[in-house]
């Protein structure tokens, strides 16, 4: 795929031959190869393909929590190919929410702590903190739950509190792992209306989804096949 970039319309991220892959002795097991991708700014993408297709593993690189093996990779105009730990982290913090198949919350703290983790990590004062915990446990309606510890809740709870803590800090990107994977139909649409809000107010959306119809509520869909990008991106 050429490169179509021009100054004045470059892409949120920008993937450039990337590579993943894992070594045993001589052997290399390819996840994903060649993926060349752009995602601009304001996009609402949905990522689909079978199980092994290489789907949440190029969530995490997209979200900055795995690196390829190979290739480019540029967010926000920022080669991150080059940057250390450190700087990719500083990147994640400041700009990306990550919604994880599997919850991802810290055990020994509340849910009303867990959703103020982040806001903690972005140096927001106390006050400010605290209506902004309070907004969103309201928006999730789940201020019932506030006190309670992850294993007092369902996956269902779980989830919310998941995609309640990706969602706080109003970050540029939201990534989400199958989303609405843990919830019933009702809480699925709710999620999938939330992001459609969301994304029209211009956060930009990359989900994983098996679900066709949560997939049509993106934009775009990008179809994985044995770590291939298969048809037009």
């Amino acid at each position: 795929m050429a490169d179509s970039r021009s100054a004045t319309s470059a892409p949120l991220i920008w993937l450039k031959g990337i590579a993943r892959w894992y070594s045993s002795g001589f052997v290399k097991t390819y996840v994903l190869r060649e993926i060349n991708l752009g995602i601009r700014e304001g996009e609402f993408v949905s990522i689909m393909g079978p199980s092994g297709s290489g789907k949440s593993t190029l969530l995490h690189i997209l979200g900055l929590l795995d690196e390829p093996s190979a290739g480019e990779h540029e967010f926000l105009g920022e080669q991150v190919h080059g940057l250390s730990g450190k700087e990719r982290t500083e990147l994640h913090k400041n700009y990306i929410g990550f919604v994880f198949q599997s919850y991802h919350l810290i055990d020994d703290l509340t849910v009303y702590e867990n959703l103020e983790t982040p806001l903690l990590y972005k140096n927001i004062k106390s006050a400010e903190r605290k209506s902004l915990v309070s907004d969103v446990l309201d928006r999730f309606q789940i201020v019932a739950k506030k006190d309670l510890f992850p294993n007092q809740l369902s996956g269902g709870q779980q989830q919310l509190v998941g995609i309640a803590r990706a969602v706080i800090t109003s970050p540029r990107l939201i990534l989400a792992d199958e989303p609405t994977g843990n919830l019933n139909s009702a809480q699925g649409e709710e999620i999938m209306d939330l992001f459609t809000r969301l994304n029209r107010e211009g956060t930009t959306i990359v989900q994983v989804t098996h679900s066709e119809k949560n997939a049509s509520y993106g934009k775009r869909i990008i179809n994985l096949l044995d770590g291939h990008v298969k048809g037009p991106m």
